[in-house]
């Protein structure tokens, strides 16, 4: 037909599978150095949650947005 912009996709097996990146609860040496200089202006409940919630999967922006919203500074 006209306007078909439908093509067989025969590899789309190997497009779906992504290279491991951590181990599930664990931090990167990245997040551990910029949690050390996050910590200078934060509590430690605030650390402590924004760590917990890292280990579960959460980027630190986002970690950082529900300490805010649930501990504040």
């Amino acid at each position: 037909m006209y306007g078909s912009n439908r093509r067989s996709n025969t590899n789309k097996s190997t497009k779906d599978k992504k290279p491991p990146t951590k181990k599930k609860g664990e931090l990167t040496q990245r997040q551990k150095d910029t949690l050390k200089r996050h910590s200078k202006h934060h509590t430690k409940k605030h650390i402590a949650l924004m760590t917990k919630l890292m280990k579960e999967g959460k980027t630190f922006g986002e970690s950082h947005k529900i300490a805010i919203k649930r501990i504040g500074k």
